[in-house]
């Protein structure tokens, strides 16, 4: 390793924040995460980290400029002072003349660069080496197999319903899918393991959920909306009717008199909910006059409706 200064590109007379600064640089530049392949970029991330270890310990900084230590923190003078005797100041010496705790990491501020490589490099400290300790040829731990994307088309009433879903894997392996709670277009779902295979373990499978049209139902949020078509003579009189829902078909009373337009609602026929429970199905009821009219106007027989049924509408 060059001399730390120059390996970090900072003058001697660098502040605390100009080294960390410019470690951080480097560091970004020369991860091994960034340069599979380079060992070139891996020798001077490694010199550089020591570099930063070494400058952003005051006591050892200071050693170091004094010329006690060297670039690797080792003593410049390994057997000056005839082994013993005292400091400048008076105080007992170990082998070599210098003080044991010399050599620790004593006096400088612990600097957590995790902050770095979050999300740069896929969280943390993917290499293996540690901040403050990389050492050279030191490989990062092996990655985990790609994920696989897969698209499910899944029918409107199941998705309702929450029918379970089978699917065919990338190789060839079908597994049945429980299909969450609120499930909606858009809607992911993550398979552990299903992925590729890789040095670390295998990636998972990520299946995105396409919820199809119907021919007849709407989605309102949770709830499902229905036109259904009922006869003149069923909206004067009233009666039972059967309707279709996800769920299959119930009955359902028309009171006597029932405008077109008017809204029925049953219960617990729409969307599972997050939070738990069903939306509705809401029924709006269309009338539907017969096809051949003949008959319903001789019934009238003349007969002519005098009220305005858009006399509410101020026209």
């Amino acid at each position: 390793m060059a001399d730390p200064y120059s390996t970090l590109g900072v003058p001697r007379t660098a502040s605390e924040k100009d080294i960390k600064s410019a470690y951080r640089t480097l560091a970004k530049e020369l991860h091994p995460d960034r340069n599979t392949g380079n060992p070139n970029a891996t020798e001077r991330f490694s010199d550089a980290t020591r570099a930063y270890d070494l400058l952003s310990d005051k006591a050892k900084r200071a050693q170091y400029d004094r010329g006690e230590i060297d670039m690797e923190g080792n003593p410049t003078h390994p057997f000056a002072g005839g082994g013993g005797g005292f400091g400048s100041r008076g105080q007992p010496r170990g082998q070599g003349g210098y003080r044991p705790e010399d050599f620790q990491r004593g006096g400088a501020e612990d600097v957590d660069l995790s902050d770095l490589f979050e999300g740069l490099f896929g969280g943390g400290r993917t290499s293996g080496a540690g901040f403050g300790g990389a050492r050279s040829g030191q490989q990062p731990p092996p990655r985990k197999g790609a994920d696989i994307g897969y698209r499910l088309r899944v029918p409107f009433v199941d998705a309702a319903a929450l029918k379970d879903q089978r699917i065919t894997l990338s190789d060839g392996k079908t597994i049945d899918l429980k299909l969450p709670k609120g499930v909606e277009s858009g809607t992911q779902m993550r398979l552990k393991g299903k992925g590729e295979q890789g040095a670390g373990g295998a990636g998972d499978g990520l299946v995105t959920i396409e919820i199809d049209k119907h021919h007849v139902y709407r989605r309102e949020g949770d709830d499902v909306r229905f036109d259904l078509p009922i006869t003149l003579d069923e909206a004067v009189n009233g009666g039972k009717v059967r309707v279709p829902t996800v769920d299959g078909p119930v009955m359902m009373t028309i009171k006597p008199g029932t405008d077109g337009g008017t809204v029925l609602r049953l219960k617990g026929k729409g969307f599972s909910r997050k939070s738990g429970g069903r939306g509705d199905q809401l029924v709006t009821l269309e009338i539907q006059l017969p096809e051949d009219l003949g008959p319903l106007a001789e019934r009238l027989g003349g007969w002519k409706d005098e009220s305005d049924p858009r006399a509410k509408l101020g026209v």
